[in-house]
């Protein structure tokens, strides 16, 4: 949690409401998914998009406990989110927040395909911007 800016949930109560007030699949149809370990059936994090109203942008983003890192999962998740992003919902572009010193995360969206667009300060947190756009002619012209 060091890297996202937000302060973890410390208590099951906060994890239900968080969960309870969660709204975006309400609001515009889609949001994070929470992942599960196919092996045991375990929540081991989430992944998916998120509309960020204040810069009228798709964010993806995804948080996975420390045991599950470094097994490829958030780069198959975040890989699936894009595609889903823009197979289904059907948008031009997808960006995500980083914080400069998360190395493990800059190499997770540059395997999935994501490019550095700029430095931007989001939050008041100094962070890269990362962008992925639909680029394919084949892919356009089916719109």
């Amino acid at each position: 949690m060091r890297f996202t800016g937000e302060p973890p949930i410390s208590t099951l109560d906060a994890a239900e409401r968080a969960i309870a007030n969660y709204s975006d699949f309400d609001d515009v149809g889609y949001g994070r998914w929470a992942c599960v370990l196919k092996e045991t059936q375990s929540v081991i994090g989430f992944c998916g998009l998120k509309y960020l109203s204040d810069l009228d942008v798709v964010d993806v983003g995804y948080r996975f406990l420390p045991q599950h890192w470094g097994h490829g999962l958030a780069s198959e998740a975040c890989i699936a989110s894009l595609d889903f992003g823009f197979r289904t919902l059907r948008l031009d572009q997808i960006v995500a927040f980083v914080m400069p010193e998360n190395a493990a995360s800059i190499r997770v969206l540059e395997k999935s395909g994501m490019r550095l667009d700029c430095e931007y300060v989001y939050d008041s947190i100094a962070t890269l911007r990362y962008v992925k756009r639909i680029q394919d002619p084949a892919a356009q012209s089916a719109r």
